[in-house]
């Protein structure tokens, strides 16, 4: 009988072989993710696989409390006040925060941060919604040519007395939830420059306006004050150690290693083997089927989801490469093919959004009215809601273009995030039932990488992508702002407009009465149901899986707010 390795040659295994797999020790937290990572700059981050790292190497002045979804309590801050009619946030720090470098924590790294991601702001990451905040608009200064450096250092900036003050140009109900998200931690001033980044100062800050931060060295060399640290990154590894000089509990778990496995199959056969202590799923189906019940696995179900997820409807597409023939000739589409209502509302009735719940949810599942979640205030449950209903399909399709889309047909190509059952199984979903209607009609469906999607995406190339919107912060607004509005984060995916949605959503942003906002909510869900410019996924009920040996998960501590999936920081789990 051969001698079983030590714990220190399985730990060796796992930061050194890459995509090799060995039985996780006790001391490491061991995932297996189907998707990479697009960036590790916390200004860059905007999408949950980045966030759920970003949120544990650094940190944020304010963190939700326990489950709750708006209470919030200082992290890095430790007190604040509001003055100025509720227009000047003035903020206490923590003293004795260091760095992973080891330089201490001061006022003068957040005042960087916040002005840094205000000049960075562009469509591929979430410092709009801080620009909005801090200078009134959500464009950056090429956008916007009123924003000059001496807006940007007064909007946010140290006193005298070491605290951070933050001056708004207008009352913001939601600026203290803007400050948890992953997005707004800090960053060194000092380690920052040092590596080529933003200097800090008026000399070079219109060279950074509007800077992907997606690739920058601060990404390949991030530096937090979170409970771990950054040790490397490959193609297929991240791993991340705990932080010696944290200032906060020690935790418990010394190493987290995070690996890319596309293969769900292969995922699956980790976990059950405990080679893996978490892994990405594959959907309830697939879960419940080959996990649920299995030696070592616990599952915690009935969780929230505070997601809104939707098949994305491009009405001006910018890839060419994706459009076939680019005319309505039976061999490919026009860009602006989605364009005509009445091919949006064909696909709309297209879909099964029954079968995606029974299939897909196991049941678990409920289909909404809106693109808000159900717990969150202004969700109106009595809107209307689409159906699948192929004849309905069928008389828009007839419609669509004069005729011509029914007579010509088209050939449409969508991309998928690659590794996600999910995602392609709504694909298959919709592509089925769409060419059962006309022979003509075809839907070719491709696996994609995540962060190429997105940056895809965002330039408008994609003709029909699922896109999940995981909040911010608990407002019903950053949902229907993001999704409906001509100027809204997901504009440039879908190129939807419509001016009466568009006023609506302005005036709830100005309106403090709830019920008033709840109101017009309403009236724009009704205008959208109209227009469909999106497929409204069903909303799956949330649950969790891991090795029962996995301590620190519960109901009680799971926070929707958060991008990992255990729905805690790293910093509180443990192994028994």
């Amino acid at each position: 009988m051969s001698r079983l390795p030590s714990r220190a040659a399985l730990l060796g295994a796992l930061l050194l072989a890459g995509s090799a797999l060995a039985a996780s020790p006790r001391d490491t937290l061991v995932i297996q993710s189907s998707s990479d990572i697009p960036t590790l700059d916390p200004g860059g981050t905007y999408d949950t696989a980045s966030g759920a790292i970003v949120e544990n190497l650094y940190e944020t002045l304010l963190a939700y409390r326990g489950n709750s979804l708006t209470r919030l309590e200082p992290l890095l801050a430790t007190k604040w006040t509001v003055s100025n009619s509720g227009k000047t946030y003035t903020f206490d720090l923590r003293s004795g925060v260091k760095f992973h470098s080891g330089a201490a924590m001061t006022c003068a790294d957040a005042e960087y941060t916040f002005r840094r991601n205000v000049l960075t702001n562009n469509s591929s990451n979430g410092n709009w919604f801080m620009a909005e905040s801090l200078l009134g608009t959500q464009s950056n200064a090429y956008e916007d040519k009123s924003i000059t450096w001496a807006r940007v250092a007064a909007a946010v900036k140290c006193n005298g007395a070491g605290q951070l003050v933050f001056t708004l140009p207008k009352v913001d109900p939601a600026f203290l939830a803007k400050l948890a998200s992953a997005g707004q931690s800090v960053i060194e001033r000092a380690y920052s420059a040092r590596l080529g980044e933003w200097s800090g100062t008026e000399a070079d800050w219109k060279t950074w306006v509007g800077k992907d931060l997606s690739e920058t060295r601060l990404s390949r060399a991030p530096n937090g004050t979170g409970a771990y640290r950054f040790v490397r990154q490959d193609a297929n590894t991240f791993v991340a150690q705990a932080f010696d000089g944290y200032w906060g509990k020690r935790p418990a778990l010394r190493n987290v290693v995070q690996q890319k496995v596309a293969e769900l199959a292969t995922r699956q056969q980790a976990f059950l083997r405990g080679d893996a202590d978490l892994i990405d799923g594959g959907g309830r189906a697939a879960d419940e089927t080959q996990l649920r019940g299995r030696a070592g696995v616990a599952w915690l179900d009935n969780l929230p989801n505070v997601t809104a997820g939707a098949v994305v409807m491009n009405q001006a597409i910018k890839a060419s490469s994706l459009l076939g023939s680019g005319k309505l000739d039976g061999k490919g589409i026009p860009r602006d093919f989605f364009k005509d209502e009445d091919v949006r509302r064909a696909f709309a009735y297209s879909f099964n959004y029954a079968q995606y719940i029974s299939d897909v949810l196991r049941g678990k599942g409920t289909q909404r009215t809106m693109l808000l979640p159900d717990v969150f205030p202004g969700y109106d449950a009595s809107g209307r809601t689409y159906r699948f209903d192929p004849a309905q399909a069928r008389s828009a399709f007839q419609r669509a273009w004069g005729g011509q889309v029914w007579k010509q047909g088209f050939v449409l190509t969508a991309n998928y995030r690659a590794g996600n059952v999910t995602a392609q199984t709504a694909m298959e979903i919709l592509k089925k039932n769409v060419e059962a209607l006309n022979p003509r009609f075809k839907v070719n469906i491709q696996p994609k990488q995540w962060s190429d999607m997105l940056d895809a995406s965002s330039r408008g190339e994609e003709a029909m992508i699922i896109l999940n919107w995981a909040p911010d912060y608990a407002d019903p607004d950053n949902f229907m702002y993001t999704y409906y509005a001509s100027d809204g984060y997901y504009a440039p995916r879908s190129n939807y407009r419509d001016e009466r949605a568009d006023s609506w959503l302005r005036t709830a942003r100005q309106t403090v009465s709830l019920s008033e906002r709840t109101r017009l909510y309403a009236r724009v869900a009704a205008r959208v149901h109209d227009l469909a410019p999106y497929i409204n996924l069903p909303a799956a009920v949330n649950y969790i899986f891991y090795r029962s040996n996995l301590g620190g998960i519960s109901a009680e501590t799971y926070n929707p707010m958060m991008s990992f999936m255990t729905g805690t920081n790293w910093k509180d789990l443990r192994k028994n």
